[in-house]
């Protein structure tokens, strides 16, 4: 059963066509999801976690329908936004404890121990660097042991140290049987973490590569090369 289904999926605003058709089949590993500005990522991943509709087509998470289930999917996905909400004036140890019981079921020291966080956990989170923020939004989103994980534009603003981490966290998340989709515009990350890049421009995939096939040209060459491709076939942008 494959992680992620998109079957052609379409999203509009009135006249503006954000996603066009999109056809995409995830069936694990660490996935990058690139593209420039307006693109149409955050779009797909807000349909993937079941907070947009598709206008046209079908989207699936570990084989179940986002729209015709969407509590089963939401149970089957973690996720980190780009700006996540943390309540302050708990520890990290507390809030993962209010989320597993939220969720129903959580093992929140394994949790703390994956992400890194044990040292510091009983500190409140008011307290925390960017980047142990970060950490702590991804506990949350592993707790439950999700099978998919999305991550949206999650290593925004990391200092060298805490990026690291925070990638090593997420390598250990796929190799326990995790997928994760990583949405980013920063290619250089995506090249350094992930297994298999989709690159998309003007809502439609331009792009889907394994990443150890890319090459010395590099994931940025690659791109900049598809998306003026795509502007001289003349897409549509609207």
């Amino acid at each position: 059963m494959s992680a992620i289904v998109f079957e052609g999926v379409t999203k509009s605003y009135g006249h503006v066509r954000a996603v066009r058709g999109i056809d995409l089949r995830i069936d694990g590993g660490f996935v990058g999801l690139i593209g420039h500005n307006g693109a149409g990522k955050s779009t797909c991943l807000k349909m993937l976690m079941g907070l947009l509709r598709p206008t046209e087509g079908r989207i699936l998470v570990a084989g179940i329908d986002v729209v015709a289930d969407p509590e089963g999917a939401r149970n089957a996905i973690g996720a980190v936004p780009e700006e996540p909400a943390l309540y302050e004036y708990l520890s990290a140890r507390e809030f993962l404890r209010f989320v597993a019981e939220v969720r129903g079921r959580g093992d929140v020291e394994a949790a703390l121990a994956l992400t890194g966080l044990g040292a510091d956990a009983d500190r409140l989170i008011r307290e925390y660097s960017q980047g142990m923020r970060r950490k702590t939004a991804l506990a949350a989103a592993v707790l439950a042991e999700p099978q998919v994980l999305v991550l949206d534009e999650a290593l925004n603003g990391l200092d060298p140290p805490s990026a690291a981490s925070v990638k090593q966290a997420l390598r250990d998340i796929v190799d326990r049987g995790t997928t994760v989709l990583l949405s980013t515009h920063v290619v250089e990350t995506v090249q350094a973490v992930a297994d298999r890049v989709v690159m998309l421009a003007h809502g439609e995939i331009v792009a889907d590569e394994q990443v150890a096939d890319i090459g010395d040209a590099g994931l940025e060459r690659l791109f900049l090369e598809k998306l003026e491709q795509h502007r001289d076939e003349g897409r549509p942008t609207g």
